[in-house]
């Protein structure tokens, strides 16, 4: 192979992660074995090698409170934007939902309700159709038998419409 072909199936990046020692087994020895052969690599190594050894000499930059605080406003003023342009949150049809909700919440209790309160058995009404036992009950305990009551019953000493009938 000649010397362009080899060096132009390595890139930069290639050989900046071989640096880093970044790559795996197969694609160092790979380099290694270019670098051996290949004086164009080598050469392109070394570059590479003399640039990050210039930028570690560098000193950092100095703190900027200006670009500090320009880049905070600027921050500040795309999210002031980014506010005015959303939709609000608590829109008409939000509220006619959440209204529509408690709405149909309310209706849904008053019909439970009103349904328990048909299908329950009413207390008093049973009540109301004891009542003229209860308001003979003192002369039904002076009767020792059975018997004596249907016997007046078949007299007709009864009354067959009570009053409160239910």
């Amino acid at each position: 192979m000649s010397e362009f072909s080899q060096s132009s199936k390595i890139t930069d990046e290639e050989l900046i992660a071989y640096l880093d020692g970044e790559l795996e087994d197969a694609a160092c020895r790979r380099i290694e074995q270019l670098l051996m052969t290949d004086p164009q690599i080598r050469r392109r190594l070394q570059e590479l090698e003399r640039c990050w050894e210039l930028l570690d000499q560098l000193e950092p930059p100095p703190d900027d409170e200006r670009l500090t605080r320009s880049t905070l406003e600027m921050v500040a003023v795309e999210a002031a934007r980014e506010v005015e342009q959303s939709p609000p949150m608590w829109g008409k049809k939000a509220w006619f939902r959440l209204l529509l909700a408690l709405f149909s919440l309310l209706l849904a209790g008053a019909v439970g309700f009103g349904l328990g309160w048909w299908a329950a058995p009413d207390p008093d009404r049973q009540l109301l159709e004891d009542l003229p036992l209860l308001e003979n009950l003192d002369c039904y305990r002076q009767i020792d038998d059975f018997q004596f009551l249907k016997s007046l019953q078949e007299r007709g000493l009864f009354q067959e419409d009570w009053p409160y009938e239910g």
